[in-house]
């Protein structure tokens, strides 16, 4: 069974770090990144664009295992944000750079497998060599 992606749970563990000890959170995004919405004007050259997410530096932050969003103002201009989490690429304190580099995600929603013409069914998992597998035994 796959698993939700962890991205989200590191970026509200790691702000909650980075608050905690006083600092700044910075956000780093691909402003390219599919449903990324900010302001382009303040993107980098690299399609990259910080944002400061402090709590006194945004209204209703929201970190969401969807995304992440906020108000901030921009040039004195209140602006909505909408960062979907596979678009943040890394969080980290402004006064000494300690946080978290993600590396870039696969598809979480990949194509099924196509079925194979296969003449011989598989053998069910239980069956195929039980030691590998590991399991659990009551110790009392």
């Amino acid at each position: 069974m796959g698993m939700t992606s962890s991205r989200p749970y590191m970026i509200r563990a790691l702000y909650d770090w980075i608050v905690d000890n006083e600092c700044t959170p910075y956000l780093l995004v691909d402003a390219h990144a599919s449903d990324v919405e900010v302001p382009q004007q303040y993107v980098n050259k690299d399609g990259q664009i910080v944002l400061n997410i402090a709590p006194t530096a945004v209204v209703g932050l929201s970190i969401e295992n969807a995304a992440v969003t906020f108000n901030a103002r921009f040039g004195g201009i209140p602006t909505d944000i909408y960062v979907p989490c596979s678009g943040v690429l890394g969080i980290y304190a402004r006064e000494n750079g300690q946080g978290m580099i993600f590396e870039p995600e696969p598809d979480l929603d990949p194509e099924p497998p196509k079925p194979t013409t296969k003449t011989k069914p598989e053998k069910p998992v239980e069956s195929q060599g039980d030691s590998k597998r590991p399991s659990l035994k009551v110790v009392k």
